[in-house]
């Protein structure tokens, strides 16, 4: 039987090849570099050594190479899903294990919750595969996995659980607004999502995030007092100051803030930190002991060891006190100057516009059709607008905002050289350059397109570029 494809739903396919298309030209460009570009280029000597630097190469490419098929496989899953039909057949599937349970077609929402969890189980399913090869090959081969099989186990139960318990009353409430909202429901909608949204970002942080890592509060010496200090400095409302254990899981590194208004904390990664080594009761005895007995080394003694090398005999990872600090001036440029903010603000307007484009085609019935469906579902209809019939719009707004993230980080950049920190700053990128494997060579498309921070050598010469006075 001949499969007869709606108009609308093959622009949307051949769009989607499009964009799978030129993604895969710009990543080939990329990979390109990283296979030929075999010895440390002279502009990047003075911050790389040739060992990392092949250790970076191998390490982008396997991850290049990955993403490769990764995302060859994607497309394919999309295009089958989409021309098969198998958003309808799960959709109806549901309807009818309802109708069994004596649930009818007056039960939308519920449906539309189960239909949720059917496509969660099944992006879970179909993606597990890919998720176990980065973490356990491509991670583990180079270094950064830090976690058994069973502890990845663990961790994927815990989003699932915590994606089930969120996701279904937000939807609920969602849809239910929709259905109640009339004529201009768009704006309900909308209002609601980001009520949601701001809950999000606190409740997460204080709720969520603590049921998948361990967040202590910095111990009290040389680096808190020199953070309250900075953090002073600038009025930033700093409330608490945690060191997250991300080192159960990866040896990659990362420092952030989160909150609103007077109730600000800064999170840094122990991976970022050189010096930091969390002790349990019995290690905290044993340190009281040795200073009793008067036995400390010094400072200067602890210094000399600490730099070479960590307790377990390896090399170091990780910022002085110094590069921390130049790492956080950073981040808090990104606050000073109201990114987040300005980042918020768009974000809304954007949200806001999609929801009333969607008050315009949510009762258009041709477009269901074209997917599939002969009943027009209030969820279905946010689907097919939001992730497909948007599709060209997302695009060039993601394109957008990553060209406005790159300027963002050069004025953050810029906010830490105002501070005093340019050395600390570019010492400290070099060093998580190094320990993320971060490869310094990159081709300009590929980069215009993708990095929403720019390569490690463009903010090198912007800090050089404007040098300022040390503290």
């Amino acid at each position: 039987m001949e499969l007869v494809v709606p108009d609308i739903l093959r622009a949307v396919l051949a769009f989607l090849w499009v964009v799978y298309v030129w993604e895969s030209y710009l990543s080939h460009r990329q990979r390109k570099i990283y296979r030929t570009v075999t010895k440390v280029p002279p502009e990047v000597e003075e911050v790389l050594d040739e060992e990392n630097f092949t250790k970076a190469r191998l390490y982008q490419l396997d991850k290049s190479v990955f993403s490769f098929w990764a995302g060859l496989y994607s497309q394919f899953e999309t295009t089958a899903i989409l021309l098969l039909g198998g958003i309808p057949y799960l959709w109806y599937k549901c309807g009818e294990v309802l109708q069994e349970h004596g649930y009818g077609e007056d039960y939308e929402i519920l449906q539309s919750n189960v239909f949720l969890l059917g496509a969660t189980f099944f992006g879970l399913i179909t993606g597990l595969p890919w998720s176990l090869y980065s973490t356990f090959v491509i991670e583990e081969r180079h270094g950064f996995n830090k976690q058994s099989l069973g502890f990845f186990f663990k961790d994927q139960i815990k989003k699932l659980a915590v994606t089930i318990a969120l996701s279904i009353p937000i939807t609920s409430l969602l849809i239910y607004i929709i259905k109640i909202g009339g004529d201009y429901f768009f704006i309900y909608a909308w209002l609601f999502v980001f009520v949601i949204s701001l809950a999000l970002v606190t409740i997460y942080a204080d709720y969520i995030a603590p049921l998948f890592d361990r967040f202590t509060p910095l111990p009290e010496g040389d680096l808190r007092t020199r953070i309250e200090k900075m953090a002073a400095s600038i009025d930033f409302p700093l409330k608490k100051l945690y060191v997250v254990d991300g080192s159960k899981r990866s040896s990659h590194s990362n420092a952030y803030f989160y909150g609103f208004f007077k109730n600000k904390r800064i999170v840094l990664f122990d991976t970022l930190l050189e010096d930091y080594a969390p002790m349990n009761q019995e290690e905290k005895d044993k340190t009281e002991e040795s200073k009793e007995d008067g036995n400390e080394k010094t400072d200067e003694q602890g210094a000399g060891e600490k730099s070479e090398e960590g307790a377990d005999g390896k090399k170091k990872v990780g910022c002085n006190n110094d590069e921390v600090l130049a790492v956080l001036g950073h981040e808090l440029g990104h606050w000073k100057l109201s990114h987040n903010l300005k980042n918020l603000v768009i974000g809304q307007v954007n949200l806001f516009l999609c929801f009333m484009v969607f008050g315009f085609l949510h009762n258009n019935k041709i477009l269901y059709e074209a997917f599939g469906f002969n009943t027009m579902p209030t969820l279905i209809g946010i689907l097919i607008t939001f992730q497909f019939i948007f599709s060209p719009y997302n695009e060039l707004l993601s394109f957008c905002m990553t060209v406005l993230s790159r300027k963002f980080e050069f004025q953050a950049d810029k906010f830490a050289m105002d501070m005093g920190r340019t050395n600390d700053l570019k010492s400290a990128l070099v060093k998580l350059n190094k320990d993320n494997l971060g490869f310094p060579v990159t081709d300009w498309l590929y980069s215009t397109w993708h990095y929403s921070h720019p390569p490690l050598l463009e903010r090198i010469r912007a800090l050089k570029a404007t040098p300022k006075k040390e503290n």
